[in-house]
């Protein structure tokens, strides 16, 4: 029953995205649509990306001695000047490694 039921919902998760890129043609959208669907991943990042970061296992916020908001700075300003997505994910998890393993 489990397995059939993650395959079940696997299947139906698959067809419902699948069906908007295979129904929906590029040529739907005017110009103005497209610009502000570009930036649809950019609204999207910080509202996943919030929550692990500044808030603790119970749900509240947590400023002090988190090492989170430390190591996200850190990656912040490497993905900033080297604009390159393995060197900020490399830093931020090294760094709040460090953090975590040697002040923590």
């Amino acid at each position: 029953m489990h397995w059939s039921l993650i395959i079940y919902c696997g299947i139906i998760t698959f067809l419902t995205r699948f069906s908007m890129i295979a129904l929906l043609k590029k040529d739907t959208f005017n110009k103005k649509t497209k610009i502000v669907l570009t930036y649809v991943p950019s609204a999207i990042f910080p509202a996943i990306i919030f929550p692990l970061i500044f808030l603790d296992n119970t749900g509240n916020l947590d400023f002090e001695s988190n090492p989170k908001i430390v190591a996200a700075i850190v990656a912040i300003i490497i993905g900033y000047f080297s604009k390159n997505v393995i060197a900020t994910i490399f830093s931020g998890i090294v760094s709040y490694w460090f953090l975590i393993f040697i002040f923590y």
